[in-house]
């Protein structure tokens, strides 16, 4: 019966969560951030069957990518699934390519944002539908009929359908053993909680220490406005984890390149597993550069600013990265990630998702799950990131568990929002919002 579901309303909402006020998520480049994302909702004629799906952003400029949904909301509404899932990647080429829209892009920007969310919406509905978690969509889907969903304009000349598809039917046979490994033991993730720049030294030792607690074993930290600064930060992370955990650094493109490898030979001392974003994320050549010339033993690791496939296509073809970032939001949704993590299989570069923000982790589990039972079939050099904000939020919240993410079970992207949160935090609406606009006009 869904394959005659029609797709009958597009809505969009603009969220923002205050987190700011906490200094959460603050870095050496976005030191205000209130964590906000365009939350829409495709209805359609079937009773209770909808998809969800969102973008992330940082507060200001939400309401330009919800216009921008609402722009593209022509090419979903009357449309039947059918004629989408039948020809993703051919919706996706429309979608991405719109004749008037394409101008503000393409492929990058607010637009790929507003696509992404779309985009992801629809493959929420997709495992809705089917009653299967996305991960589980993925991993039973015909490698043929996962393939077809893949937009491979642009990056043929490093990865074509042929090799993506060898690279699924060989890996096929063994799923069921890597399906059971992650039922039994999860995804190995690494935590960022503890290291934003804002926080104070105190914060800081009481996180570290609540966090090994629990089983952490891989921590990152935000670096980039001030060596001292970030060499006093490191001390105490390494002082409260010691030095058989692992310690990550993230400069959010903070730094020119020089400047970026001199600053990593004063952080040497530290150990750090990665630089991360150490410059523009658009100088794939500056990322090489920084690769070749600071202390081999740490990586450079980039990706939740990388605008398409096609960034990601050059990184792995100059060397420049050691660990790819995959982010859920900022790429085409599921259908461009796949062609990245499959171009990775291929370069043997590991895939590190970035996470965090709102829904970011929800999303990512299901794309570190398929990457490693289809594709990569290693966890060797490889994590996920997650941060503790906001899970309270959503329906069916990401599961950690001894610093691993734990498989979802619950049909759909893990992405749909308790309609309480979406009330209270509804930009123009919501009550939260109405009471910080109230406080600022008394001060």
């Amino acid at each position: 019966r869904w394959k005659m579901t029609v797709i009958t309303k597009v809505t969009v909402r603009d969220i923002r969560f205050p987190t700011s006020e906490g200094a959460h998520g603050s870095d050496a480049m976005h030191s205000d951030p209130d964590y906000s994302c365009p939350y829409m909702t495709l209805e359609t004629d079937q009773p209770g069957l909808e998809g969800h799906g969102l973008t992330f952003t940082l507060g200001r400029g939400n309401e330009i990518v919800s216009a921008a949904i609402t722009s593209f909301s022509d090419h979903l509404t009357g449309q039947k699934v059918e004629d989408i899932f039948e020809n993703f990647s051919d919706f996706y080429r429309r979608l991405t390519s719109d004749s008037q829209m394409r101008w503000l892009g393409p492929e990058k920007g607010v637009v790929h944002l507003a696509a992404a969310a779309i985009l992801n919406a629809l493959w929420d509905l997709w495992a809705k539908i089917e009653k299967k978690p996305l991960w589980q969509l993925l991993v039973d889907m015909e490698p043929e009929k996962l393939i077809s969903c893949i937009d491979f304009r642009y990056i043929r000349d490093v990865l074509t359908p042929d090799e993506a598809l060898k690279i699924l039917k060989e890996n096929r046979p063994t799923i069921q053993e890597r399906i059971q490994h992650m039922r039994e033991k999860g995804f190995p993730a690494y935590t960022t909680s503890v290291g934003w720049l804002g926080y104070s030294d105190e914060r800081i030792r009481n996180l570290c220490k609540e966090a090994l607690a629990e089983g952490w074993t891989f921590f990152k930290m935000k670096v980039g406005a001030d060596i001292e600064d970030d060499k006093r930060r490191a001390g105490i992370i390494r002082e409260e984890i010691g030095y058989d955990n692992i310690l990550a650094v993230d400069a959010n493109q903070r730094w020119e390149v020089p400047e970026a490898i001199e600053y990593m030979k004063q952080l040497l001392p530290y150990k750090p597993y990665w630089i991360e974003e150490p410059t523009s994320p658009d100088d794939v050549l500056g990322h090489a550069t920084i690769a070749r010339s600071i202390d081999p033993s740490i990586g450079v690791a980039t990706g939740e600013h990388c605008q398409n496939r096609v960034i990601f296509k050059q990184l792995l073809q100059a060397k420049a990265i050691s660990y790819c970032q995959i982010d859920s939001c900022r790429l085409g949704s599921v259908n461009e990630i796949m062609s990245v993590i499959l171009m990775c299989k291929k370069f043997g570069v590991p895939v590190c998702p970035h996470a965090g923000g709102v829904g970011l982790c929800e999303y990512v589990q299901h794309l570190a799950f398929w990457n490693y039972i289809s594709v990569s079939t290693t966890l060797e050099n490889t994590v996920c990131e997650y941060v503790d904000h906001l899970h309270q939020h959503f329906v069916y919240p990401c599961v950690i568990k001894d610093g691993r993410y734990m498989l979802p079970v619950d049909p759909g992207y893990s992405i749909t929002m308790k309609e309480k949160s979406l009330n209270d935090y509804d930009f123009e609406h919501g009550p939260v919002w109405k009471a910080i606009r109230e406080k600022k006009e008394k001060l």
